[in-house]
């Protein structure tokens, strides 16, 4: 199974326009994926000269992806913290979901789908929603996610942060995350925010916990300022592949 994961777009009229995501879009079309899963943090949030886009003109250029088993989002903290709609309604729902539920891209907020006989997405809310690593306003539901998974099935995770691979060491396949931008956040690079409470233990790339294996990609977009080094700019392409590992029903 080939998956594209997109994460981190921070969609902005200045620094990452429509055209930008278009083209992206392309790209990921041209990978022939089997799925592609979005990982959140479609809005943008702490950027210098940004110039926030509406979440339903994301996901109007969003909506032309394609892939036979099926085009998946989770929210980001930004998809709550950066919302508009969100700060009116008391942070009850996301426009986010609204837009991209109308183009037919399903948001697995704290929910799962069969993709395939004994394979199931699960997405998680962010971990963090308006708050901070540190302070977290946690919004992700990991019971509710998983319920309904049968037991021994090929499960597949898209959370935004990646800290849950270690706060709760459920058994997947594979788990995909962004959030960190690959070190990209701020300044020159410097890990200023802490985007993970387990620093570099998770900070891009593909991490394994025994014969659990997660995969952080380093992101589309920007955050702070406009300025990547060491970590451009990128979605990443996971082949899932069967393994003789007794403990494990696959390996990216």
């Amino acid at each position: 199974m080939r998956i594209a994961v997109l994460s981190d777009l921070h969609v902005c009229s200045r620094w990452m326009p429509l055209s930008k995501i278009a083209g992206l879009v392309e790209q990921a079309n041209a990978e022939c994926p089997d799925l592609i899963v979005m990982p959140g943090d479609f809005l943008v949030g702490h950027l210098v000269g940004k110039r926030p886009i509406p979440a339903r003109a994301i996901a109007e250029v969003l909506q032309e992806l394609s892939a036979p088993l099926g085009v998946f989002a989770s929210l980001g903290n930004h998809d709550w913290s950066d919302c508009p709609e969100a700060s009116r309604n008391g942070h009850t729902r996301s426009s986010v979901e609204d837009a991209f539920e109308g183009v037919g891209i399903p948001v697995l907020n704290n929910r799962n789908t069969e993709l395939k006989q004994d394979t199931y997405l699960v997405g998680l809310d962010s971990a963090i929603g308006t708050g901070t690593t540190r302070r977290p306003d946690a919004r992700h539901d990991p019971a509710a996610a998983f319920d309904g998974v049968p037991e021994g099935a090929s499960t597949i995770l898209m959370a935004h942060e990646p800290d849950f691979f270690l706060d709760e060491r459920r058994r997947v396949a594979l788990q995909v995350s962004g959030h960190t931008h690959g070190g990209q956040v701020g300044a020159f690079g410097i890990w200023a925010t802490g985007p993970s409470r387990y620093g570099r233990r998770l900070d891009y790339g593909l991490k394994r916990d025994g014969c659990r294996n997660l995969v952080i990609t380093a992101g589309v977009g920007f955050g702070g300022l406009p300025i990547r080094l060491g970590k451009v700019s990128e979605f990443s392409v996971v082949t899932l592949a069967p393994t003789d590992d007794a403990n494990s029903e696959a390996a990216p």
